[in-house]
């Protein structure tokens, strides 16, 4: 895992468990931020898709993560921050 400093700080701070790092790189959608970063998040789509996976029942239990966002830098790839979503990401 490619982390700065502080996406590890926040990661802690936020109480991001690891796993959920693996979900957003296998079910997340991407959406580019223009700022130079990518933005990785569960969407309804996402979360469907992992409900036939996984099952319903391991999705149900992870719920309280499903809210959670990875921004990663577009020229590196590193991870730039996590946090928990209360707004709606905006795409274009």
């Amino acid at each position: 895992m490619r982390d700065t400093t502080h996406a590890q700080e926040r990661a802690q701070q936020r109480c991001i468990p690891p796993m959920i790092d693996r979900l957003l790189d296998e079910f997340g959608e991407e959406v580019y931020d223009n700022r130079g970063g990518l933005t990785l998040y569960f969407s309804k789509r996402s979360k469907r898709q992992m409900q036939r996976v996984l099952g319903r029942n391991p999705v149900k239990k992870l719920s309280e993560f499903l809210n959670v966002y990875r921004v990663d830098s577009s020229k590196d790839g590193k991870t730039i921050t996590r946090g928990h979503r209360y707004k709606p990401i905006k795409r274009k």
